[in-house]
């Protein structure tokens, strides 16, 4: 029997290889953890049925490749988006420098309204392997 929904909220999750986007989306709409690396080729996605304060919602989450040769991501795609959860990798300085190319795609692409979340990941990591700090990731939120 299929759940009824009222809403359904489009989610693009944004960020550089490997900085943990698929773990997320697996972990979040599947319930599983992948301890391997699992490379995105192009676009993946996925769906969720939520509660919203008693309102049913589905979402469709859309997990990106963050290689280079999968960065031109065109207006179409952003098309429809309300949400985007930008990630990078606290342990990778690297990935969170990139984060202006990525703010400045959201710019460029994005509706000019959609909600936007950053997300450090791989907070797990020891403080010695940390290469973005909390205050420096919390200064671009």
């Amino acid at each position: 029997m299929a759940l009824d929904f009222v809403a359904t909220y489009k989610v693009l999750v944004l960020g550089d290889s490997n900085v943990g986007k698929t773990c997320i989306v697996h972990r979040y709409c599947d319930e599983k953890y992948y301890d391997t690396y699992i490379s995105t080729i192009g676009i993946d996605f996925k769906q969720k049925l939520i509660n919203l304060d008693g309102v049913p919602i589905k979402l469709q989450i859309w997990d990106t490749a963050g290689q280079e040769r999968f960065r031109t991501l065109t207006t179409a795609y952003y098309r429809g988006a309300m949400g985007i959860l930008l990630m990078y990798d606290v342990t990778n300085l690297e990935s969170y420098n990139n984060l202006s190319y990525w703010l400045r795609n959201i710019q460029e692409n994005a509706s000019p309204d959609v909600v936007k979340v950053l997300v450090g990941n791989k907070c797990e990591s020891s403080a010695t392997q940390r290469a973005v700090d909390k205050e420096r990731g919390e200064k671009v939120s």
